[in-house]
């Protein structure tokens, strides 16, 4: 079992302190928090080990678990890094892409592994779903959330829609040709509602929404490829895949017949690939612990993780001109 320490207690830090406590392949030996206050009254509650200082937790640890806001990732990503320790980064991997790319080279100096939290690649209707979205031509994915104050520290395309442009960026293998997008600031200082439009070198376009002031909470996306057509509900955790294939020549009475202009008849036959529930977040986490452990390649590496916020800044670029 790998040794694991916590950095950062607050929301979604208590979470990944609950799950690396049930985890198998960790050993949890603490947390640290800047606010001891909080620290304090969490080991109380909870009974982790607070650390009194950052340093002398990543001492007592093979890996850190980074859970601090965005702004101090890549402060202790180097200090973790410099130390020999892997590096577990929630998304965003930092706040700008130099800072990313700072945190890849340490990891290349120092032999150590990292991997960022890009939860949706673990979502079971994403991973049901996955091995059939093939070159995919047009992506629609909406991503909408009611509002919450935590977050709108950061624009809404770095809080919300950095998850589905991660998750475009591992289907689509072509380079990002083109980026535009506009956004509107109702409630925060920078835009609450986003959308944006990515274009691929392979002719792919993907059209992504997002807004953190919905009636509602979406999280949708759609795939379309040559005689195919992928939805992937991430919120309710379902999917659906509809073909097309040639048509027999006796259809049977509950077939599905589509006939174009030029006669050629498609069968349409729907399918809902089965979803095995799991928890995405100690799914990422033991993901990460096996790639340490039999040196393979994390599912999502700082340098995916990079490129997803490289196009995110591109996107909150539009916003500026």
């Amino acid at each position: 079992m790998l040794k694991i320490g916590v950095l950062g207690a607050g929301h979604l830090g208590k979470i990944h302190l609950r799950l690396l406590q049930q985890s198998e392949k960790y050993e949890l030996v603490g947390f640290y928090d800047e606010n001891q206050e909080n620290g304090q009254k969490i080991e109380k509650e909870f009974g982790y080990k607070q650390f009194k200082t950052i340093a002398t937790l990543i001492h007592a640890v093979d890996v850190i678990d980074i859970v601090t806001p965005t702004l101090s990732h890549f402060k202790c990503a180097k200090v973790a890094i410099k130390s020999g320790k892997h590096v577990f980064i929630e998304k965003p991997i930092s706040n700008t892409v130099d800072e990313a790319l700072e945190i890849i080279a340490l990891a290349n100096e120092n032999n150590v592994k990292g991997q960022v939290g890009h939860v949706e690649r673990f979502n079971p209707a994403f991973i049901a779903t996955k091995n059939m979205i093939e070159n995919p031509m047009f992506i629609e994915a909406h991503r909408l959330a009611e509002f919450n104050p935590r977050g709108t520290d950061v624009p809404v395309v770095l809080d919300l829609m950095i998850h589905d442009i991660d998750a475009i960026l591992s289907v689509v293998q072509s380079k990002v040709k083109n980026v535009s997008a506009s956004g509107v600031s109702v409630i925060s200082e920078t835009p609450d509602i986003a959308n944006a439009r990515i274009e691929f070198e392979n002719g792919c376009v993907a059209n992504l929404t997002a807004s953190r002031i919905s009636m509602k909470n979406m999280r949708k996306s759609r795939f379309f490829q040559k005689d195919a057509y992928i939805s992937v509900d991430f919120l309710e955790k379902r999917c659906e895949v509809v073909k097309m294939k040639d048509a027999p020549e006796v259809p049977g009475d509950f077939d599905m017949i589509l006939q174009n202009a030029e006669g050629v008849k498609k069968q349409i036959y729907f399918s809902n690939p089965e979803v095995e529930q799991n928890n995405a977040i100690l799914d990422e986490l033991n993901s990460f612990a096996d790639a340490i452990n039999n040196n393979t390649t994390p599912v999502v590496t700082l340098e995916q993780a990079t490129e997803a916020l490289r196009v995110a800044y591109q996107i909150i670029d539009c916003f500026k001109k």
